[in-house]
């Protein structure tokens, strides 16, 4: 691969590092994986008689999103806030103590199904419905 980019570096007149070209902090960067792992967007536990609600993969996969609105079983969506970015660090897009819980507690086998809104870097908005299981429902 770093032979790849390194003769597609020269050809184009400049070169990019293997570590830059791959820092997935960007929609570009970002969008065709979320693309391949929508089932895999939330996922909901139930723990101490209540349905924790998890978005952790879209944690890990934060820095090239702008936001996150979830809306459970048909309501508006709502804001949920994103960690920063840890750009100073080798792993912009772990998750760190400091970054809180990336869940929110409901009534126990109250979610039925989640629409999530991603907002994307690049002023793009992708939409998805799933059920509790986080399995695709069709339009």
């Amino acid at each position: 691969m770093l032979k790849f980019l390194s003769v597609v570096a020269l050809t184009c007149g400049t070169f990019v590092s293997p570590v830059a070209a791959a820092s997935f902090t960007t929609a570009a960067e970002v969008k065709p994986i979320l693309g391949m792992t929508k089932s895999s967007w939330i996922s909901v536990r139930e723990f101490d008689g209540q349905d924790l609600l998890y978005v952790t993969h879209l944690w890990a996969w934060r820095c090239g999103l702008e936001g996150i609105r979830i809306g459970i079983n048909g309501a508006a969506p709502e804001n949920w806030p994103l960690p920063e970015c840890h750009l100073d660090q080798a792993t912009p897009n772990a998750i760190m103590e400091e970054d809180g819980d990336p869940y929110k507690r409901y009534p126990l086998k109250s979610i039925e199904r989640v629409t999530i809104d991603l907002f994307y870097d690049d002023q793009t908005v992708e939409t998805l419905t799933v059920d509790r299981l986080g399995q695709p429902i069709s339009p």
